[in-house]
């Protein structure tokens, strides 16, 4: 069984998660549930990074100290977690022992082979980023990478020596131009940092002390990136008394991050792995971020909204479904009320879920609710279509929206694959027009007939196993309501269209997506926003 090793970023505890957060770990879910269902063995790592200035100084303002207040986000984050059904494998924290005593070991390594060297640092540093600065890097006096105030400081720093590895992260880079997707953030790196030059890095702070201390000069802390990043090797047991994680997963077939931190995870993090000797990820992918109608989601702006109420109202599967859907591949997406509202009606509602229970009312009207199995007969319905031609095409056009579905989970374009999936919805509605099963029961075409509905249910299950990585309570429901047997539920038996035998339908289709009052759900959203 082949592996597959998968990476959400830790998150930075600071505060509730938004749904822009919990995009990621729902992208990185719903490519897990894929990949097991094509037979990998799949290992999912997600967690906090607990460490920092910014911790210490939002713990203070709670009146908590750092550890309390990471020990309740982790907590939140796990509760979230389970609500949304992420199937993660391992949760780690950068405070437990099993992480901080690598990350000590590693700073010493590093010291040791000299890539890591003690010296005094001035700069621009953004306390929200973590991050010094160079006057040339500001933008109009500002962080460059969040747009706030940034401020002048210096300090003795520990520094790690990036030009030593700057020419073999180029090569890298020309060797494997499917590392950083999309392919404009690798330009963005390209152009703007590696062109360029890279500066040597600080790695080491002394005007706070929540963090990993360097062992050998425990008045510094290391420096949060450097302890963050290392979590994904950490976590399998780097550099522990049992690496068997380690062996057997890395390297981490894709990690995924937003594109804010792209810097981080496409320049420092494999040139850290270079020095330590250890293989680069096979491919970093960098989404973009959910925008609202204003920009970015701000409680200052009153227009966050947070999953856990959508869930509650509209179900997981609906909001699942609509940021997956809104996010194009390596670009912005956008949520907006009336936008997640329309979503709802017009795809789930009217395009899915009519077209399950408009299918199962048929069969239990026209056959008591049995079919028996695959037919294709040589006849005319509609208006003058021949069934046979007609049955084909659809055939063919529902193999080939699976075999592009596949292509494009494969390279994590997720919201074209749904897009896709859709099209097939559409097109399975339309042949419900063509064929006019009502008509072909008023003529008593009954062979017709039945080969119409076969097809119909045999979409419909396709459709079931393709939404099945990010919709899995609707995929089971249109299973069970179709009576698809077991075997027949499985991503291999895609390719299977003939084999459905003596089928019978529910009596009652349940409703899998009920239709919503535009103007009440859209003020009901923008409540959420509020509160």
């Amino acid at each position: 069984m082949p592996k597959f090793y998968l990476t959400t970023p830790i998150y930075y505890p600071s505060g509730k998660f938004h749904i822009g957060t919990a995009y990621t770990t729902v992208l990185a879910d719903t490519i897990k549930r894929y990949k097991q269902a094509r037979g990998y063995d799949v290992y999912m790592l997600t967690g906090t990074d607990e460490h920092g200035q910014k911790i210490q100084k939002v713990a203070e303002a709670r009146g908590k100290t750092p550890q309390e207040h990471v020990d309740e986000m982790a907590e939140e984050a796990k509760k979230l977690w389970e609500l949304m059904e992420i199937n993660y494998d391992d949760f780690i924290r950068t405070t437990e022992p099993r992480h901080t005593k690598v990350v000590e070991e590693i700073f010493d390594r590093l010291m040791q082979q000299g890539d890591i060297y003690k010296s005094e640092y001035e700069g621009w540093y953004c306390m929200p980023c973590e991050t010094y600065f160079t006057e040339t890097q500001l933008v109009d006096g500002k962080c460059p990478d969040c747009g706030r105030e940034v401020k002048k400081m210096k300090e003795e720093s520990y520094f790690f020596n990036m030009k030593k590895y700057a020419d073999r992260l180029i090569k890298f880079y020309e060797e494997n131009p499917n590392f950083i997707l999309p392919e404009s953030r690798k330009n963005e790196l390209f152009n703007n940092f590696l062109k360029p030059g890279l500066e040597d890095l600080c790695v080491s702070r002394t005007s706070f002390d929540w963090g990993v201390k360097v062992r050998k000069d425990p008045k510094h802390v290391i420096y949060v990136w450097l302890d963050a990043l290392t979590n994904y090797i950490t976590a399998l047991g780097y550099l522990s008394d049992d690496d068997s994680l380690m062996q057997k997963n890395w390297p981490a077939d894709v990690q995924i991050v937003g594109k804010d931190i792209i810097r981080f995870h496409g320049l420092y993090w494999p040139i850290f792995l270079m020095a330590l000797d250890l293989p680069l990820p096979k491919q970093i992918y960098a989404h973009g971020f959910i925008m609202m109608k204003d920009g970015k989601m701000s409680k200052s702006k009153g227009n966050v909204i947070y999953p856990e109420p959508l869930i509650e109202r509209y179900g997981l599967d609906a909001l699942k479904y609509f940021l997956l859907r809104e996010m194009p591949y390596g670009q912005d997406g956008t949520f907006t009320p009336e936008g997640f509202v329309e979503r709802f009606n017009y795809d789930l509602c009217n395009d899915l879920g009519n077209l399950l229970n408009r299918t199962i009312g048929m069969i239990n009207k026209y056959f008591g609710g049995e079919i028996e199995g695959y037919s294709n007969p040589q006849a005319t319905v509609g208006e003058n279509i021949n069934l046979l031609d007609l049955n084909r095409a659809i055939e063919k056009f529902s193999d080939g929206i699976i075999h592009e579905v596949e292509n494009l989970l494969d390279t994590y374009h997720t919201a074209n694959a749904i897009t896709q999936t859709w099209e097939l919805v559409s097109r399975t509605n339309k042949y419900i027009d063509e064929t006019a099963p009502w008509v072909l029961f008023k003529e008593e075409k009954l062979d017709e007939l039945k080969s119409v509905m076969y097809h119909l249910v045999e979409n419909l299950r396709r459709i079931a196993i393709l939404i099945a990585p990010y919709m899995e309570h609707t995929s089971t429901k249109m299973l069970e309501q179709l009576n698809i047997p077991k075997e027949l539920q499985t991503w291999d038996s895609l390719v299977k269209y003939e084999e459905l035998k003596n089928i019978k339908v529910t009596e009652k289709p349940e409703v899998l997506f009920a239709r919503l009052d535009v103007e009440v759900e859209v003020e009901e959203i923008k409540n959420m926003m509020r509160n």
